[in-house]
């Protein structure tokens, strides 16, 4: 099967596109309409790839039957670009599923002629996930999480030193109102900080379908040793409309364990674990292949979202959770009291802002792009050169991965255009017929530990 590794289910080291991080390709000229034996095409194997791999089987059944009735019924005749195509079998999935992880993508528009390579971007806002890591007036901890990158990558040395950095602190929020999700490893990495690391604690699992069957197997997920304690101390969680997936996952964990309190507003309700998969013509289809059940609940929050313990407009969530935490300590926080009701944003609180930033490449980045594209393009990778987990990867997919870069050619130039958020090195690879966008970490050891691959933006055709 030639899957597609999306950063919205586990722990992830290989992606063809993770929505949440990419970039956008330059603005193109139409593609050429799309003619009906190719629609017909992409609409079967939708429906094949649904009935073998989503977690619910009969309605997946029920879904394709869905594409079939519509294509039969002429509903897609009239459609003759890729975008119109995707969100039409989207539209017409979400209909019968009702499920936010389950999306059909368009390939990527031709570069237009007069495109020219990206510039440097601006500092990034981002890094590993992380917005912001700051000490607040009155010792109180800071954490604004935008997602969970893979954990093999950045996050962990992230996540460990902003804990250390805020280990004294007296209380510790997490704004988690924009976090769009990630890495289930990564959840589980963070959790592990608030509970006694001594004791292993059952956080969550995992019921996953195995592909082209009936059957399913369960994980279970417990918390890690971590260098570093925040236990004992209370920590307040920030919710949005807009929190979804592993976002969604690290919250509701939190509150059913009673570790957290939640304020703000029900997020947006994806729970299942995705993979992607490809189509024809160039298309995607993501289909979430496994659910959680949290071992207190026995459910989850597909499809209903979490549900603060205490619900506010959003944006006066930082502001009422500051009010709570003066109030819970007047003496202490005197003079704090007339701050907090004056200011709905943390700007005005900030004593020490503490994340650091990582603008230029690492050491070597540019050497393994090239290393990895051209063994995967020859057939024969180098798997030396990457973790153990990389390389289990590419040799699960190796004849997917060997096609995709053997058509993509022969490396004309690599170069490095930024430290992208989730903390890997982004690289823009160009050959003769396209680019395509490379992300990478190194690891301590100098092997990569964690690579992203982009679809392939073709070059326009010469007239």
């Amino acid at each position: 099967m030639n899957a597609i590794k999306f950063a919205v289910a586990a722990c992830v080291v290989v992606t063809l596109a993770i929505p949440g991080w990419a970039q956008m390709p330059p603005v193109a000229a139409a593609a050429p309409p799309l003619n009906q034996a190719e629609k017909r095409a992409v609409v079967e194997k939708a429906g094949e790839l649904l009935t073998a791999n989503y977690i619910y089987p009969e309605r997946a059944a029920e879904a394709k039957a869905k594409l079939d009735a519509a294509f039969l019924a002429g509903e897609y005749e009239s459609i003759t670009t890729p975008e119109a195509l995707a969100k039409k079998l989207t539209s017409d999935l979400q209909s019968v599923i009702h499920d936010k992880h389950l999306n059909v993508v368009a390939p990527p528009a031709p570069q237009p002629a007069a495109a020219t390579a990206p510039t440097t971007p601006a500092p990034q806002r981002d890094y590993a996930g992380f917005r912001r890591v700051d000490r607040l007036k009155g010792n109180i901890g800071y954490i604004k999480l935008q997602g969970f990158p893979a954990l093999a990558g950045p996050f962990s040395q992230t996540t460990t030193q902003a804990i250390t950095d805020l280990a004294d602190t007296d209380a510790l929020i997490i704004d988690m109102r924009d976090n769009r999700g990630g890495s289930f490893d990564s959840v589980i990495y963070l959790c592990s900080f608030f509970f006694d690391p001594k004791t292993p604690v059952h956080i969550d699992g995992d019921v996953t379908r195995k592909s082209g069957t009936n059957e399913f197997s369960t994980k279970e997920y417990y918390t890690s040793p971590v260098p570093v304690s925040y236990l004992g101390k209370p920590v307040y969680l920030l919710t949005g409309k807009r929190t979804f997936s592993a976002g969604e996952k690290f919250l509701y964990d939190m509150q059913a364990q009673k570790r957290a309190r939640l304020i703000g507003a029900v997020t947006e309700g994806g729970a299942n674990g995705t993979a992607g998969h490809w189509l024809p013509s160039h298309f995607s289809i993501r289909i979430p292949y496994e659910r959680t059940v949290n071992p207190i609940t026995k459910t989850n929050w597909e499809g209903v979202g979490v549900t603060p313990d205490l619900a506010v407009d959003e944006s006066l969530a930082f502001q009422t959770t500051m009010r709570e935490i003066v109030a819970s300590k007047l003496t202490r926080y005197s003079a704090l009291r007339a701050e907090v009701d004056s200011q709905s944003t943390e700007d005005g609180f900030v004593e020490a802002p503490l994340l650091k930033f990582r603008n230029q490449p690492q050491p070597g980045g540019e050497a393994a792009v090239r290393s990895l594209l051209s063994g995967i393009a020859s057939g024969k990778p180098d798997y030396a050169q990457m973790s153990d987990e990389l390389a289990q990867t590419i040799r699960d997919d190796l004849d997917f991965f060997h096609t995709d870069m053997s058509e993509f050619g022969e490396a004309k130039s690599v170069k490095f255009t930024g430290v992208g958020p989730g903390g890997l090195d982004d690289y823009e690879v160009r050959t003769a017929t396209g680019t395509k966008r490379v992300a990478v970490y190194l690891g301590p050891d100098g092997k990569i530990a964690v690579a992203n691959f982009y679809p392939t933006v073709p070059l326009p055709s010469k007239p």
